[in-house]
Formats: C-alpha cells, sequence, structure tokens
C-alpha cells in the first residue's frame, strides 16, 4: 500500500511524463490538491484546478481563470488552453457518474484525445471507479489514509504549532501511539479531533484515551458490525488466570511499532470449552480493560439472499473493523458462522472462510480479535492452523479457588452488604459443577430477594443457601455435552493456567479414543 510520499512521487512521474489522463482514487480532496500544489511549486508544472464552488483557478497562485463555475465549461475551455499551448495540466474535483459510459465520460474521452495530440494533461480526482474506456487512455494511482508514519509526522507538525502556548505532556512515545490509534481517518479528521484538545488548553496523556473515543465517534453509523458499549470496570472475570496473563502481555504490542522487526500486531485469540464459562464475557473485559471500542460481528446477519450478496456484506464488515482499529473484534459462536465448509452446495461458507482467512492473515490493522466457540470440530481446520489467531485457549468450568473467586465478584456487584467468610466458603461448596453464568444466577436470584426486603441484612443465609441448590448446572443436566466439549481440551492451552494431571489427561484422551 503506497504511503502519501510514495504517490506523490507517482502523479510527479506522470504529469512529467505528460499521461493524457490521470485518475487520481482518493477521499482526501484536499490532500490530493495540497500535493499537487507542491508540485506545481517545486517543479514549476501549469496546473488549473476546477471545482464547482470557486471554478477554474491556478494552483500556484491561487488566481481565478474563468467566472464560469461549471462543469462543462470548464472542459470546453480546457480544449481550448490544449489547442493554444503545451504542458497545460487541468484537474477536476467535482465529478459525477464518471465510471459509467454516459455523455460526460465521452466527454472526458475527447478531452484526454486532444490532450494526448498537444501535451496536455488531464486529471480526476474521485472517490469512485473511473469508466474503462476512459481510463485505458491514462494512468491510475490511489492515494490512501495516512499511514503510521505520515501521521506521526503530521502530529508532531501540528503540535510544534502551539508549543509554549499549551501544556503538551506528549513526547515521541505518545505520538506514536497516537499515531498508531488515529490511523484509518483522514488527515482533516484527525487534526480536528486534535484542536479540540488544544481548546482546552492542554493535551495529556490521558487524551490517548479519549483520542480512540473520538475516533469512535466518526464511524459509529458504519454498517456491517454492532457497536457494543463498555465501559472501564465493568465486566470483571474471575478465574482465567493463565488468559488474562497472556492478554496482558500481549496489550503493549497492539499498538506498538513492530514494522522494524517485520512483525505485525497481536491478532486475536480463539476461546472455545464450556458453555457459560466466561468466553463472551471475556471479550468484553478486554475491550473494557484495553480501554478499547469493542464491535460484535454476527456472521449469520451478513448471510444475503442474492448471489454475492453475503460477501459483499462480510467483506464490508471486515472493512469497517479496519477503519475503526484499533479495537476488538467480537465474533461470538464462530462455528455456526463458518460452518458447513465444503458441504455448502452454493459455496458461500467456502468463500467467506476464505475471506476471513484472508484477512485474518494480510490486515495490517491493528484489530484484536477474539472469536469464541462451544466446538471448534464444526469449524473448518484451515482456521485453526498456526498463524491465524494468536492462541486457542480452553475454558472449562471452574474448580473451587476459580469459583470463589467468581462469588465474590457477584456477590459485590449484587449486594450492599458485605458477606461472611464462613458463607462464601459454603457457596463454594455447594457451587461444585457450576459454570460462571451458573454463579451469576444464584447471587442474582439473592441480590433479588435483597430488593425486595429492603435491606441487605434482611436475608437470611439459608436463602443463600437455597438460591445455590436451586441452580441445576449443565454438568448435571447434560453431562454428556460437557465430556463432548472437554474432549478438545488437549487441543487449547488451558485459559485457567493450570496444567491437567497425567492420569487426567490419559483419562481423557481414552474418551477421545473410545
Amino acid at each position: 500500500m503506497p504511503n502519501g510520499a510514495e504517490t506523490k512521487a507517482r502523479i510527479e512521474s506522470y504529469l512529467l511524463a505528460r499521461i493524457p489522463f490521470v485518475s487520481v482514487r482518493t477521499v482526501e480532496r484536499g490532500r490530493a490538491l495540497e500535493m499537487l500544489g507542491e508540485l506545481a511549486r517545486e517543479k514549476q508544472l501549469d496546473i488549473v484546478v476546477h471545482t464547482l464552488s470557486q471554478g477554474l483557478r491556478d494552483l500556484k497562485n491561487r488566481q481565478v481563470l474563468s467566472d464560469d463555475k461549471s462543469l462543462l465549461g470548464a472542459l470546453d475551455l480546457a480544449g481550448e488552453w490544449f489547442q493554444a499551448r503545451a504542458n497545460q495540466t487541468v484537474v477536476f474535483t467535482d465529478v459525477q457518474h464518471l465510471g459509467d459510459d454516459n455523455d460526460i465520460s465521452r466527454r472526458f474521452v475527447d478531452l484526454a484525445q486532444l490532450a494526448e495530440e498537444h501535451g496536455g494533461c488531464i486529471m480526476v480526482i474521485t472517490a469512485d471507479p473511473t469508466w474503462n474506456a476512459l481510463q485505458r487512455m491514462g494512468m491510475a494511482v490511489t492515494l490512501d489514509l495516512p499511514d503510521v508514519d505520515e501521521m506521526r509526522a503530521e502530529i508532531e507538525d501540528f503540535l510544534h504549532q502551539y508549543a509554549g502556548e499549551i501544556r503538551i505532556e506528549w513526547g515521541p512515545a505518545e505520538c506514536e501511539e497516537a499515531a498508531s490509534i488515529l490511523t484509518g481517518v483522514t488527515k482533516i479528521e484527525a487534526l480536528n479531533i486534535l484542536a479540540t484538545f488544544v481548546v482546552r488548553k492542554s493535551i495529556t496523556k490521558a487524551e490517548l484515551v479519549e483520542l480512540g473515543r473520538a475516533k469512535d465517534s466518526i464511524f459509529s453509523e458504519l454498517a456491517g458490525i454492532e457497536r457494543v458499549p463498555v465501559r472501564a470496570g465493568d465486566h470483571l472475570v474471575g478465574g482465567l488466570a493463565g488468559l488474562r496473563r497472556w492478554l496482558d502481555r500481549k496489550r503493549p504490542l497492539l499498538t506498538m511499532d513492530l514494522r522494524d522487526r517485520g512483525m505485525r500486531p497481536p491478532r486475536g485469540v480463539l476461546l472455545v470449552g464450556v458453555p457459560g464459562c466466561g468466553k463472551s464475557l471475556s471479550a468484553k473485559a478486554i475491550a473494557s480493560d484495553w480501554q478499547l471500542p469493542l464491535y460484535r460481528l454476527d456472521i449469520a446477519s451478513v448471510l444475503g439472499n442474492y448471489v454475492g450478496q453475503s460477501e459483499s456484506r462480510f467483506r464490508e464488515a471486515l472493512a469497517t473493523a479496519d477503519a475503526v482499529a484499533p479495537c476488538v473484534l467480537w465474533i461470538d459462536e464462530i462455528e455456526k458462522g463458518l460452518a458447513g465448509s465444503g458441504t455448502d452446495s452454493t459455496g458461500v461458507t467456502t468463500r467467506l472462510v476464505g475471506q476471513f482467512l484472508y484477512w485474518l492473515q494480510e490486515s495490517p490493522a491493528r484489530v484484536f480479535v477474539v472469536a469464541t466457540a462451544n466446538d471448534v470440530r464444526a469449524l473448518p481446520q484451515e482456521l485453526l492452523r498456526s498463524g491465524r489467531f494468536d492462541d486457542m485457549f480452553f475454558v472449562d468450568l471452574p474448580d473451587a479457588e476459580e469459583r470463589r473467586e467468581i462469588i465474590q465478584i457477584y456477590l459485590r456487584k449484587y449486594l450492599r452488604v458485605p458477606v461472611p467468610d464462613d458463607v462464601v466458603e459454603e457457596l463454594v461448596r455447594l457451587s461444585d459443577g457450576f459454570a460462571g453464568s451458573d454463579v451469576e444466577a444464584a447471587v442474582k436470584e439473592i441480590g433479588y430477594e435483597a430488593i425486595a426486603a429492603a435491606d441487605d441484612r434482611d436475608v437470611p443465609v439459608e436463602f443463600y443457601r437455597d438460591a445455590f441448590r436451586n441452580i441445576v448446572p449443565l454438568v448435571r443436566s447434560a453431562p454428556e455435552r460437557i465430556d463432548e466439549v472437554r474432549q478438545l481440551r488437549d487441543r487449547a492451552i488451558p485459559a485457567s493456567g493450570k496444567v491437567r494431571d497425567s492420569a487426567e489427561k490419559a483419562a481423557s484422551r481414552r474418551v477421545v479414543l473410545g
């Protein structure tokens, strides 16, 4: 993907070579015109630009050359200039419907032929495709959004303007992190966000978190993925110590510049295991702890009824995730959306898997994927290959120590009085075989009773016991399902961080082998 300097160099070579037609694909018209203005001054090029608001004007001195602001008038005048003088370049910025065979497209073809005969050049700055017959008369170049290096330079130049006037706490490390956060937005959008900080008369390190929120607001209405609101401290996870330690190591790498080592930022994690044990909650907790926006991709919702519709929607959803990066992308029960690869008669699932694998492997965006699955055997094996996700963790039923932590989290969340340690220990014993969701359901029932009693201290200890006794966990209602899911334990890292003993592993292998 060429950056701004490479794109500018290509445009310069096309202008000096007098290519008769050049299309510049970009959503940043102002940035493209800024590049052309620099080339006009540096290389002493005669470049005239047309906009519907200002008409034709000289790009070097901004002098207005014609009072006729219409596109047709500008096309006619450009034709006259090409015949009267050599090495003239005319840039058009407000051209609609240039991707089809129509009167305007044919007018541009005629003008490009005239430019070729007289050493002229016409250039179109557009975000849309160009009609094939017209594009084949010249060259095309794409001006992508600023990359990390360009964004860092823009940030440093912007801050330099206010040095000494306001308090600026950002050093090179903060500018680097800010640049990684702001990639995916235009130059003007990035500078507008920074301008809101200047109004407050200070740019502190705390503004880095606000930077992500401000960027997120730009993309809040984009289609394809659903924004999930999370707040710091709202989603606490009990147990899963191994997963939490792994995540603590990965967090700094997400916004770190790793290009000098030829490495990419962490790609994400696949969580598999027993239902109700915190896989989905972990996605929310990661976004909350890392202070990143959380987006949910429901693969089933992108499936359409028409040929190519599903693939188009899925591509749009992944492109949206790239645009809002850095972010956490949560894909819940991924096996339900991508299962059936190779058996789907229409081939849609196979193509979606291919798109997803390519994106996982090649997208440079700082999107941390948290995918959850209850049964990885339903997933295409290509998705489980090393290099797709960073790691796969197995989330099992919590042991006594983990249940104690989970119970205490929910007691603090739903009750207003401390619970004696001996009662907590009894609840730990009664919750043997519970998933985290079972524990939450039991404690929530105690919370409801506390609300009805008007005073949490009026809830008898026996009600605590009954609330836990009334829960029928999956291990008792469907033990065969738990055994089936646990057959996958040897294929993933224990999320608890605890390694099972050899006897337990051997028993598990005997179950797998039948």
